[in-house]
């Protein structure tokens, strides 16, 4: 059994899978290891992956990629708006303000949500990956973003859910990177933890973390980012530079033609890469735009001057990180660069000059993150066994917590669970309510927040609450709220607890203390009593229930249709994909029969039967390439059965001669063996064999004066048959089995040495 690890990057996906004897990246049916998050709506069946990689230049209206740049954003907002001018599909906004998407499919415009799509890439993820294990699979750990808010992290989980994913943990980009540089870490001493900076630069954003290591042990003191810096920007930078030059000398605007666009695009990228290992690239693009063909060229200097301003961004998250983790320069032991954005040269040495330290390459740029998913994938399944070692990750945002009263007082700046806070996390609130009552979850800091993004969480209705109407009792409900390893705010459950009272002693209400279990027990100060305390006499504990409304969340009636589609979808592209293979089965049979015909078989089909088919055979041909170019799976298997029906007389003519003589000798063979059996019943045995070798003498006499475009008189199935008559016949008279490959004297020989054995 194996466990995976995805690392769903903006333009491309990993798959690792931990097995026993490691961590192993996944080939995809090109056999790369890395997958095009792309998919492709062609007219009947969507390509995914490579395929739709391939499909993206040809149909680009249809062609989804960078999806997870959408996931829980805002149409209107405007970072987003600034994606869909680059993305050529088309977009519209929906009732609650988040993006659809439209394609043309199955003649006819469809609109699927970010999600949806999003679970079309795991779905296709899981098929490349339980097409190399060979089994099906559904634990897994996936990769996202530090800067992923709780919609986001939800929405990811639903994507996974659809795809019939059930992900053990989402997990942190730099923290699974970390995890695959510290577990196989071998000089970390017990005199102290290092700590570590990781800078990820990935195609479309920046993550930064400093990580604390020690044996045994690593524990994320800080994440920032900048979640509008990558690869991509690069990119776009000389993508703009080189539309102007191409306007100015050769009069197109290349922003007007999507298909030009594109192209360029992927120049752009293939030049950024030249330019990492040169000081000079030249760009050669053929008929990009009104049959003209362009040429550029581009120094790297002039690159890093074009890049200026992007690359004074990436030093601002390096130094948010080490503030936040309360860190100096000096006190980090090495910089771990990965991501597929970071092999620009510049890049490096602006994180030398902030970290005062050459950042390292150890690890695989690409293939970090899904390996530290896939390891910590196998740490949480009970199936595997993994050496101890500790994950303790943090939060990158601050969550509070308010009730139908206000806000609930916390402590400083009312928070619950506190920038940097581990997870997962647990904490009580005690509230003195008697009916039922609300508690909104919010991010308390905007500025943590990526830009564009809301600050409310959700709306978590506690009750209806049925308590006693006992005025000697003191009711009390205990929310237990937690952060989970997700990074996801749930209400885990709510109990009243009702202390049913006869003494009153002076006392204050509020109590500020430890639980067994959780971290801190808070209570809610917007219904403070201090007048009396009562001695306790029996308490009562009634489970409250608990409904949750996330802000832009899915519902399970949403979830449960979207899982539906996706089967729909699923089962049209399988139905697309087996009519494919008849028709190809058909298109070689035609073909392969059309050659044999008139070789390997010509003697053993007549005039008239070659004709026949040979008609047939021509005019399937016709068939398929005209009206039969687009049709079903039964239709090309329909026409293969009819072409089987004329051919399969000529081949079964063909086989059977070498098959039939194969018998004869076999028999013959048999025939012989009579010549040492026993004297006693010699006789009986000897009219047998002369008996069934008069038989096959005559029939293959006859036999031999046919022609062999004619239907056998004597066909090998007879001739074995006959033999097991023989074989039959001879054993009762010989009144014992007799083997099929060994002749009557012999048989007697296992009996003689079984009773020599005995003896011994």
């Amino acid at each position: 059994m194996s466990v995976v690890g995805f690392d769903i990057g903006n333009e491309n996906c990993v798959i690792a899978v931990s097995r026993q004897r490691g961590i192993d990246v996944l080939l995809n049916e090109e056999s790369q290891r890395e997958t095009p998050a792309v998919i492709c709506f062609g007219e009947k069946q969507r390509f995914l992956g490579s395929a739709g990689a391939a499909s993206a230049t040809m149909n680009p209206r249809s062609t989804i990629s960078q999806v997870k740049r959408l996931i829980g954003r805002n149409y209107g907002d405007p970072d987003v708006q600034k994606d869909l001018e680059m993305l050529p599909f088309e977009t519209s906004p929906a009732l609650d303000g988040s993006i659809l998407v439209h394609v043309k499919y199955l003649g006819e415009t469809h609109t699927f949500t970010p999600v949806q799509i999003m679970a079309m890439l795991f779905a296709h993820l899981r098929d490349v990956a339980e097409k190399n294990l060979g089994a099906p699979f559904s634990d897994c750990v996936i990769g996202i973003p530090s800067y992923f808010t709780d919609l986001q992290r939800r929405l990811y989980s639903n994507a996974a859910a659809i795809a019939g994913l059930k992900p053990l943990r989402l997990m942190h980009d730099c923290t699974a990177t970390a995890l695959s540089y510290g577990i196989y870490k071998a000089d970390i001493s017990n005199k102290g933890p290092i700590y570590v900076a990781f800078v990820d630069i990935g195609h479309c954003d920046t993550q930064v973390s400093i990580v604390s290591f020690e044996p045994g042990h690593m524990s994320m003191m800080s994440h920032t980012f900048d979640s509008d810096l990558g690869g991509r920007d690069f990119d776009e930078l000389l993508f703009s530079h080189f539309v102007a030059e191409f306007k100015k000398n050769y009069d197109i605007d290349v922003n007007s033609n999507v298909k030009a666009s594109i192209r360029l695009r992927a120049a752009c990228e293939k030049l950024k890469k030249v330019l990492s290992a040169n000081l000079e690239a030249p760009l050669n693009i053929e008929c990009l735009m009104d049959e003209k063909d362009v040429k550029g060229f581009i120094k790297r200097e002039e690159f890093e001057k074009l890049a200026a301003g992007l690359l004074e961004r990436i030093s601002v998250p390096c130094t948010r990180a080490l503030a936040d983790a309360g860190l100096t320069v000096g006190r980090i032991h090495s910089v771990e660069l990965v991501g597929s954005g970071s092999r620009i040269p510049a890049i490096t040495r602006l994180l030398a000059s902030v970290f005062k330290k050459e950042p390292s390459r150890k690890l695989n740029a690409s293939e970090c993150v899904a390996r530290g998913c896939a390891l910590q994938c196998a740490m949480l399944s009970p199936v595997f066994r993994v050496r101890e070692y500790e994950v303790q990750d943090s939060s990158p945002f601050s969550i509070g917590f308010s009730s139908d009263a206000g806000p609930i007082s916390l402590g400083s700046h009312n928070v619950l669970f506190p920038k940097g806070q581990h997870i997962p996390s647990t904490k009580v609130l005690s509230f003195h309510r008697n009916s039922l009552f609300h508690l909104e979850a919010f991010y308390t800091n905007l500025d943590d927040l990526p830009p564009g993004m809301s600050p409310k969480i959700g709306c978590f209705t506690i009750g209806p609450v049925e308590g006693s109407n006992n005025s000697n009792s003191n009711v009390r409900i205990k929310v237990r709220v937690q952060l989970n390893l997700n990074g996801i705010v749930t209400v885990e459950s709510a109990t009243l607890v009702e202390d049913n009272i006869d003494e009153q002693i002076p006392r204050r209400d509020a109590t500020h203390s430890n639980t067994e279990n959780m971290e801190t027990e808070f209570v809610d100060f917007s219904h403070y009593e201090c007048d009396v305390s009562r001695k306790v006499r029996s308490t009562r504990r009634i489970d409250i229930p608990v409904s949750e409304h996330i802000y832009g969340g899915m519902t399970k009636a949403e979830l449960s249709k979207a899982q539906q589609r996706e089967l729909q979808l699923a089962q049209q592209d399988k139905n697309m994909e087996q009519a494919k293979n008849e028709k190809n089965a058909l298109e070689s049979y035609v073909y392969e029969m059309r050659n044999k015909l008139f070789n390997t078989y010509r003697s053993f089909a007549s005039d008239q039967e070659r004709e026949g088919i040979f008609s047939s055979l021509q005019q399937t041909e016709e068939w398929l390439y005209e009206d039969g170019d687009d049709e079903t799976e039964s239709a090309y298997a329909s026409k293969l059965d009819d072409l089987k029906k004329l051919v399969d007389p000529v081949i079964n003519r063909y086989e059977d001669e070498e098959a039939r003589a194969q018998a004869k000798k076999h028999l013959l063979k048999r025939i012989s063996y009579g010549d040492s059996i026993s004297p006693q019943i010699r006789a009986s045995i000897l009219e047998e064999c002369d008996r069934a070798e008069q038989w096959l003498t005559e029939t293959s006499q006859q036999q031999e004066l046919l022609p062999k475009n004619t239907d056998p008189l004597l066909w090998s199935s007879e001739i074995r048959t006959r033999e097991d008559d023989f074989d039959k016949t001879c054993q009762r008279i010989l009144g014992q089995p007799v083997s099929s490959h060994t002749h009557s004297g012999d048989s007697e020989e296992p009996n003689h040495h079984n009773s020599t054995d005995n003896h011994s």
